[in-house]
């Protein structure tokens, strides 16, 4: 077996940099979003909820788009249930799995923590990105999440 390629010093500040915005992003996006009443992580499965057609997902479905495990989509979509903004019901095909709901509330509370969400998500991120670099970036990142996920 051969010796992995050393980083080069541009890789690994790349890298080293990367692995310190994984960490640090989601603890300022949750502060941005604790006025809201929500969590990032209930906002995002909010706003995919909203943009499925009949404002429904398979829970399968649902945790692969949020980047969350099954345990952790249930834990989130019991926890949105629980203030009536998301209901659980057996997916009508087979009722093997379950299918997330966003209600009319559910709506409402996603359309009124938007705009925190999208001034968080210029502030922290993309107004520090050049416009000419925005397509290959966002084309390399989804790439790298697909990947992942």
């Amino acid at each position: 077996m051969t010796a992995p390629t050393p980083l080069s010093p541009d890789e690994n500040r790349l890298w080293q940099s990367l692995g310190r915005l994984v960490h640090a992003l989601p603890r300022a996006l949750e502060d941005d979003m604790s006025r809201t009443g929500v969590t990032m992580t209930e906002f995002a499965v909010l706003l995919l909820l909203s943009e499925a057609p009949g404002r429904r997902l398979r829970m399968s479905a649902l945790a692969a788009r949020a980047g969350l495990t099954a345990s952790r989509i249930t834990r989130v979509v019991d926890g949105l249930g629980k203030h009536g903004l998301v209901q659980k019901e057996r997916h009508g095909e087979d009722a093997r799995g379950n299918d997330a709901i966003l209600t009319d509330e559910g709506l409402r509370v996603m359309q009124a923590a938007q705009p925190s969400y999208l001034t968080s998500a210029r502030k922290r991120v993309l107004d520090r990105i050049p416009p000419e670099l925005l397509p290959d970036l966002a084309r390399t990142i989804t790439a790298l999440a697909d990947e992942l996920t």
